[in-house]
């Protein structure tokens, strides 16, 4: 926890000081502390994706990230201090219960964060993703190695800017540093619902209740935990934004959701938002155009760059297009992943998927076991209920516009991959938005009295959580995830290893390619914190056998990168 919490110190001071430049340079007018943060996240993130392209993200990137974090610290410090005055004033003005549970929820975020990893994924590819970065940066053909790696979210690239491999191996916790400034920006709306009785503010205030289930993502760096924090503060932009801050709260949100696309690319469809924002007031949106367009350049540069070299499909997980080079991954192999994550959200076999009609998929979706079934069903209840509820309740512009965001974000994941984590923002939004309605009723017996106990309830839970294993096999469908993630006493100063799996590794070789597999294969995907290039062998063996290819070095370092060799089958 100790070590954790000082690096985000660190961090903080990092990202002010660079998300006071990024403002600066698109001149942006805003101190919002979370806000500003998120920029200097952005914009450490386009650095590393550029720096990767040549050489490792270490030591040497640090000193130029320092350097440049110290020399806008200096040039705008008048601006920096104002930042940090604020937020000083805004957390010595929270009323009893909206500082109770900013503090009692930042020891609890660091806590999780300092406790074993629980996302499975963690094992797949994040770890591997970052220490790629780390140790090499980009390198050509990595998704022949193990396709997952083809991804290479723009989170992990952040994630490996702050990992400080060079220092120290166990960083590994950004995400958990995003839900502090998404749980700080929530709780002074929250705060100011206290004060105004605003309803907007009220349902972006109860952000915080859903940490019990932010909180089983935080201890790996995980792609979805930014689409949630940033999503509500996306929202709360939209929704509590005034006529004359227009301009500064669209350009917020081009802003917010340009880097939500380069972290997860199912974010798209929050688009939406600053598109009809820009369409319904030409004359304050354009000004800001030249900006975002020039910030949107860059970073789809980054992208495309960053995709090319790694699976040679410029805007992978499109696989249409591919560059003509050796390391390109085959079409086959990068069709078979395009449809395993189209089919995963059904929990089926590609073959079952294709013989079923949309009314079979659509019913299957609805009752799948356990949290998936259940968030599903959830899902397709609001789509149903929210048009009567803003109609009856709060029919307003603003609202009918978030809700057509939601349809929209629910058809490009039926085309795609629609599991319930992929939608949780909105879910959680019009779930809110039906609470907010109950606390705000003049009708309902003691419903003012119930939201405090309600957030101090949802502490105690996420505490509970955070402290007691739970069996997770009575609520998810994954054999692979059956224990939470737990704080224990020896993680009070240091954090648990980056990886959950106590995985030993044997050296195989295979062809030119000389690599670490885990030696017991419980899961077949796993790769976990093995030495690089590291990956299951039993895995090669599957993809030899299913495609007739096997991975290959392109020259005697790793560096250089990798190729699919085509085998004889037989």
């Amino acid at each position: 926890m100790l070590l954790i919490f000082i690096s985000w110190i660190y961090i903080g001071f990092v990202t002010i000081n660079l998300g006071c430049l990024f403002a600066k340079l698109v001149k942006l007018k805003t101190n919002n502390f979370s806000v500003i943060a998120i920029l200097g996240l952005f914009t450490t993130t386009l650095i590393a994706s550029f720096w990767a392209i040549f050489k490792n993200v270490g030591l040497e990137f640090h000193i130029l990230l320092l350097l440049l974090t110290l020399a806008s610290g200096y040039s705008l410090r008048k601006e920096i201090k104002a930042i940090y005055k604020e937020i000083l004033s805004k957390i010595n003005s929270l009323k009893l219960i909206c500082k109770s549970l900013l503090f009692i929820n930042i020891i609890l975020i660091i806590a999780q964060c300092a406790s074993s990893p629980y996302v499975i994924d963690n094992e797949s590819y994040y770890i591997q993703s970052i220490k790629w970065l780390n140790e090499c940066g980009f390198v050509k053909g990595l998704g022949n190695i193990h396709f997952f790696l083809a991804q290479s979210s723009g989170w992990h690239i952040t994630q490996s800017a702050f990992s400080f491999s060079f220092l120290y191996s166990n960083f590994n916790d950004i995400s958990g540093y995003c839900l502090l400034l998404g749980n700080l920006f929530c709780i002074f709306k929250l705060n100011e619902y206290f004060t105004d009785r605003k309803f907007n503010s009220l349902v972006i205030g109860m952000f915080p209740l859903a940490n019990v289930f932010f909180f089983q993502f935080i201890s790996a760096p995980s792609p979805d935990i930014p689409v949630y924090v940033f999503s509500f503060i996306i929202f709360s932009y939209f929704l509590t934004g005034k006529k004359e801050t227009f301009t500064e709260d669209f350009k917020i949100i081009a802003l917010l959701i340009i880097y939500l696309i380069f972290i997860k690319t199912t974010a798209v469809a929050l688009l939406t938002v600053p598109l009809i924002m820009f369409f319904s007031n030409f004359k304050k949106t354009l000004p800001a155009i030249s900006s975002l367009s020039i910030i949107g350049l860059i970073t789809l540069s980054a992208f495309i760059v960053k995709n090319t070299i790694i699976s040679g499909y410029p805007l992978f997980p499109v696989v249409n297009f591919a560059y003509n080079a050796d390391w390109v991954i085959p079409e086959s192999i990068a069709q078979m992943y395009y449809d395993e994550t189209k089919v995963y959200g059904y929990l089926l076999k590609k073959s079952a998927y294709d013989s079923m009609s949309y009314k079979e998929l659509i019913l299957r979706w609805l009752t799948l076991p356990k949290l998936h079934g259940l968030f599903n069903l959830i899902g397709a209840i609001l789509i149903f209920i929210t048009p009567f509820g803003i109609y009856k309740f709060k029919n307003e512009r603003k609202w009918w516009i978030l809700y057509t965001l939601m349809v929209v974000q629910m058809v490009i994941l039926f085309i795609s991959s629609p599991q319930y984590r992929f939608f949780m923002n909105t879910l959680l939004l019009f779930s809110f938005f039906f609470a907010a309605l109950i606390f705000t009723s003049s009708k309902l017996f003691l419903n003012k009295m119930l939201l405090k106990p309600i957030l101090i309830f949802s502490m105690i839970a996420t505490a509970y959580v955070l402290f007691i294993p739970i069996d997770l096999n009575k609520f998810a469908e994954n054999k692979f995830a059956l224990e939470t993630s737990n704080f224990k006493l020896e993680e009070i100063v240091a954090p648990h290893s980056n990886s959950k799996l106590n995985t030993e590794f044997e050296k195989v070789t295979i062809g030119n390619l000389t690599f670490y597999s885990p030696i017991k294969n419980d899961f077949f995907w796993a790769s976990g914190n093995g030495p690089i290039p590291c990956v299951n062998k039993a895995q090669i063996k599957y993809f030899e056998r299913k495609t007739g290819y096997i991975p290959q070095q392109r020259s005697n370092k790793i560096k250089d990168g990798f190729f699919a060799k085509k085998v004889d089958n037989n």
